[in-house]
């Protein structure tokens, strides 16, 4: 059985801005940012949870966002604000939500079916937060329960599970190689995109640049940030280069020639290609061009 194809919507860089700060929700509609993540969780208060989600519902009622992707993190559906959290996003109408703390297939078919209730159109998807050592032991189950509800894409969130497992976070990651590869495989082979974790120390420029292409070889369609400054550095590591997008239409090319028709493998450029090289260049070239729609 292969693996379905995952959503070619660009989704490189996601950035974090605090539900609880209305002139940051207000900026978001001049970054270039792919994903605005409109956060009710981690950067929010207790004492502040209800003023917060009123005003992301409201900054997601304005509008204003023009081709970006707004998704909202709810806090834990088990926790004291969860269900108001999807229950207002629902009223607002954002393109989907994202959970925390998810560990098992039955919490996503929870919350696709709050989604349901509150409203949310077929079309609005749900992501979760990969960040405990039960959710990377049942990674492979979470990753099914996409048949049949919401579920479009994992979140890394390293820092909570550095926290959980106890792990000692090198500048390499290599305590969280096996996680990463995990979570990325499980994605792939339910047709969910994978966003890598935060890189912490904003100041940090050539290490943030150094993580995202280490984030790209394990596979990941993009990286959450923390900060405006780290978008432009996210856009471009995880867009295909111009390179890479020649090559792919190259190999459409080659394939469509009558001379190949009906053959498995062909030589482009001197290189052994097959279709399942076919395949990659079509990802690359819709990729590329679902990017260049966004301008």
């Amino acid at each position: 059985m292969t693996a379905r194809p995952t959503s070619q919507r660009p989704r490189r860089s996601c950035l974090y801005m605090p539900g609880a700060n209305t002139k940051a929700m207000e900026k978001a509609k001049t970054l270039p940012a792919d994903v605005l993540l409109l956060d009710l969780e981690d950067s929010v208060a207790p004492e502040a949870k209800d003023t917060a989600r009123e005003q992301v519902a409201a900054a997601v009622k304005a509008g204003g966002y023009g081709k970006r992707e707004v998704i909202v993190r709810v806090n834990a559906l088990a926790s004291p604000w969860g269900r108001e959290d999807i229950a207002a996003a629902g009223a607002a109408g954002p393109d989907g939500i994202l959970a925390p703390k998810v560990e098992s297939a039955e919490q996503v078919r929870a919350l696709d079916a709050a989604m349901t209730s509150a409203g949310f159109p077929g079309e609005a998807t749900l992501w979760v937060m990969i960040e405990t050592p039960r959710a990377i032991l049942n990674i492979a189950e979470i990753a099914a329960a996409a048949n049949g509800a919401r579920l479009a894409c994992f979140v890394m969130g390293l820092n909570d599970l550095a926290k959980e497992t106890r792990a000692r976070a090198g500048a390499d990651r290599a305590a969280f190689f096996a996680a990463m590869s995990l979570s990325v495989t499980a994605a792939r082979a339910e047709g969910l995109s994978a966003i890598d974790g935060v890189y912490n120390d904003i100041a940090d420029a050539a290490g943030f640049d150094a993580e995202c292409r280490q984030g790209l070889e394990f596979g990941f369609d993009g990286k959450t940030l923390i900060h405006p400054s780290q978008v432009d550095v996210a856009n471009a590591v995880f867009a295909p280069t111009p390179d890479e997008i020649a090559r792919a239409r190259a190999v459409i090319e080659a394939f469509t020639l009558p001379e190949n028709a009906g053959k498995g493998v062909i030589k482009v450029d001197g290189r052994m290609t097959e279709l399942l090289h076919l395949e990659e260049a079509r990802r690359v070239v819709a990729v590329s061009d679902a990017i260049s729609q966004l301008a």
